[in-house]
């Protein structure tokens, strides 16, 4: 009839459905690519690459011919969700990006102690051995006023085993100004009163002496506790009494160091150490290992034989044991050459004016707005605190910050007066040149 429309061609096959031209699962498993990250991620995070590929292209975002290619971009570098991070904050040891950066030496004793190992046992009599025992010994070879000396997982778990063992239903007196936050909401008196001691507070938050410590001492009394206030500074009218005050009160002395320096460093005049405590009378010194020491997160205790001997004998020291990486990380750590950390906090301004310089230069020359400016680094993680580290960076437009922070490597930052700073006082020297080409890839991408 004059005016009817016919129902015309019949659509393409391909029109109609361009998703059977989308590669099966099977088949992109034998693409020599993913098959090979098949091998070193595992199946399950492959097929998701393969599934999330095929999913984009059934929506017609990707080419059936490119979902292989999409899968393979898509696989991650490998199967722990921890991304590598450059530190260019200016915080030496930051919290929130896991403290202290592993030796080389380190890296390596991790990687051959993820085999089995001797951790505890004796080669050579066939028979079980003291566990961690090199380790144990190169730290006890490290601060020579410890006559014995023990490892558990952390700095908080080192003073809870202490007043655990040493203090369950008797009194640990502890001044007032050293009844310290240790971060993100744990409190040193919580932390002591949940192993069942009980807190004698003595003297104000400025000024308490070794009078007020003598005042409360009695039957009750299982120890001295000394902390280092070592993530603030209290200045102006203050007096803090010392360790070789303490220790002549007739109980034990125990020192909370927190930052793990175990013998004096110049650059920190301030910052005690466990040998000098030691030697000062301290009858137990606890520390943190991923701190100024540089090493893996570990928490140490050093002192008396018989005091770390009772500690490590304890049921609850089998709860807060370290394992075999652990041990290995530390021993290369105290035996092996300086530690990033150690580095980094003595590196010469001259040398990271330098460097800064060179790296603002080298964008420059492609057309980017970075130049290098001076600024204050710190020691950050519970160390130092107070003392201001003379540094460089490099500036740049402060929407670099966010751009930089999703990049591969990630590069944190920090943001200053309208400027992202870049700054080298904890980025190793060898990593300038990622550092630069992760800039680069920003500024493509903004």
């Amino acid at each position: 009839m004059p005016g009817t429309v016919g129902p015309g061609p019949p659509p393409s096959p391909v029109a109609a459905d361009h998703r059977r031209a989308i590669p099966r699962t099977d088949v992109l498993l034998h693409d020599p690519r993913l098959a090979a990250a098949r091998d070193r991620l595992g199946p399950a995070t492959v097929k998701r690459a393969i599934w999330t590929a095929q999913r984009k292209a059934r929506r017609g975002d990707l080419p059936p011919e490119q979902v292989a290619e999409a899968a393979v971009r898509a696989l991650p570098t490998t199967v722990c969700g921890l991304r590598p991070v450059i530190n260019a904050t200016g915080v030496l040891l930051h919290t929130n990006l896991g403290r202290a950066p592993l030796s080389d030496a380190a890296r390596m004793a991790v990687l051959e102690a993820a085999e089995p190992t001797d951790v505890e046992f004796d080669l050579a009599a066939g028979v079980r051995a003291r566990r961690g025992r090199s380790a144990l010994a190169t730290l006890a070879e490290q601060v020579p006023a410890a006559q014995a000396v023990h490892v558990v997982n952390n700095g908080a778990a080192a003073l809870a085993l202490v007043a655990t063992t040493l203090a369950r239903g008797k009194e640990i007196v502890v001044s007032r100004g050293e009844m310290v936050e240790i971060g993100d909401g744990f409190r040193l008196p919580e932390l002591l009163t949940s192993t069942g001691a009980r807190l004698r507070e003595v003297g104000t938050t400025n000024r308490t002496t070794s009078q007020d410590y003598a005042s409360v001492i009695g039957p009750d009394t299982a120890f001295v506790l000394k902390v280092h206030p070592s993530n603030f500074r209290i200045t102006g009218f203050t007096w803090s009494a010392g360790v070789e005050e303490l220790a002549g009160l007739g109980v034990p002395v125990v020192s909370d160091i927190g930052s793990g320096l175990l013998r004096p460093d110049p650059t920190l005049p301030g910052e005690p150490d466990a040998d000098s405590h030691l030697r000062a009378g301290a009858s137990l010194v606890t520390a943190s290992g991923d701190k100024l020491l540089g090493g893996p997160q570990c928490g140490l205790l050093l002192g008396e034989k018989t005091l770390i001997h009772s500690l490590a004998r304890h049921a609850l020291a089998r709860a807060l044991r370290v394992d075999k990486l652990t041990f290995a990380a530390l021993e290369a750590t105290l035996a092996g050459p300086p530690t990033p950390t150690c580095t980094a906090l003595h590196a010469e301004v001259r040398n990271l004016r330098d460097r800064a310089a060179c790296v603002a230069s080298r964008l420059r020359a492609d057309g980017l707005d970075a130049t290098w400016v001076e600024c204050e680094a710190t020691v950050g993680g519970g160390g130092a605190p107070g003392t201001v580290l003379a540094s460089a960076a490099v500036s740049l437009p402060a929407s670099y910050a966010a751009v930089l922070r999703s990049g591969t490597p990630a590069v944190v930052g920090r943001v200053d007066a309208g400027r992202c700073l870049l700054d080298l006082r904890a980025v190793p020297a060898e990593r300038d040149d990622d550092l630069t080409a992760a800039v680069f890839r920003a500024a493509a991408r903004s």
